[in-house]
């Protein structure tokens, strides 16, 4: 069986900070037992990691680019190298935000992961959790008003000749 946290982790603490306050034993208990992911702190580093694999791989290809185009005569190489270097600047903005989106779904699931963690650490103590449906129901009661509608005149209908 799992050994369950001793406090409530305080509200707006990550992963991260965890890392820093728990003794070097606790730290490899929940590494083994899977009660602690470390992939929330290491995907900053997997994320300027991947940024700078882009980067290298789009100036290559725009370097590679320059360098036939200059080795050729003719203009059309000249274009023909132009054009690779757009490609490869679009290429390198694209996969960047690509990158970008990919981490933050990532991060996303482990912040989802550790507010899970902290409703189950809130439950197993005893606290009930605020019932929000509740609180939104009291704060905007609906009301719905019964609106007389008018009987069609013979004038308002375009379609009817007299």
């Amino acid at each position: 069986m799992a050994r369950q946290p001793d406090a409530t982790p305080p509200k707006g603490r990550s992963s991260v900070e965890d890392f820093g306050k728990t003794s070097p034993a606790d730290l490899l208990w929940d590494l083994i037992t899977f009660d602690r992911l470390v992939t929330g702190p290491i995907i900053h580093i997997v994320y300027w990691a991947g940024l700078g694999i882009l980067l290298v791989v789009g100036c290559g290809s725009v370097g590679a680019a320059v360098g036939a185009a200059s080795h050729e005569e003719g203009a059309n190489a000249w274009w023909l190298g132009t054009v690779f270097v757009v490609v490869g600047l679009l290429f390198i903005a694209a996969a960047a935000l690509i990158w970008r989106g990919v981490c933050e779904f990532y991060v996303a699931v482990f912040r989802i992961s550790d507010d899970l963690r902290a409703i189950r650490t809130q439950m197993e103590g005893g606290v009930p959790l605020p019932d929000r449906a509740a609180e939104t129901v009291k704060a905007a009661p609906r009301v719905r008003k019964k609106v007389a509608t008018p009987a069609p005149t013979a004038s308002s209908d375009p379609l009817k000749f007299e």
